[in-house]
């Protein structure tokens, strides 16, 4: 449960730079909302490696590299269905903020990458 209470704190913080960099990058550059959320994407992940590294999960044994690459993996995956999930909202529903469709998606791509993470990257060999 523990593991589980950091990981909502992890996501709860890339959620606020996800949902920040979006929101600035809307309203302070001519990027459109496609682009402006791959940037945003990219920001988040960083930042959820760093506070799950260091404080949610145990370390597995992997090289750091080879768990790296891991959380990469999952990572770039869990990106790619939040950012599919928020373009086809987007396309499908014209009316709906950028900001809505991001919390749906997040929410999706959240429970995709905390049983990858768990069960993928941070898994003890």
């Amino acid at each position: 449960m523990k593991k589980l209470i950091r990981f909502a704190i992890a996501g709860g913080i890339g959620f606020l730079v996800d949902a920040g960099v979006l929101s600035a990058l809307l309203a302070l550059t001519p990027l459109g909302p496609f682009l402006a959320r791959l940037i945003a994407i990219a920001l988040a992940m960083a930042s959820t490696w760093v506070f799950n590294r260091n404080f949610t999960f145990d370390r597995s044994g992997r090289s750091l590299a080879a768990e790296g690459f891991r959380y990469g993996s999952v990572g770039v995956t869990a990106a790619l269905v939040n950012y599919g999930l928020y373009s086809a909202l987007l396309l499908s529903l014209p009316a709906l903020q950028p900001l809505a469709a991001m919390v749906v998606a997040s929410i999706a791509a959240m429970v995709f990458s905390f049983f990858g993470y768990s069960r993928f990257v941070f898994r003890a060999e």
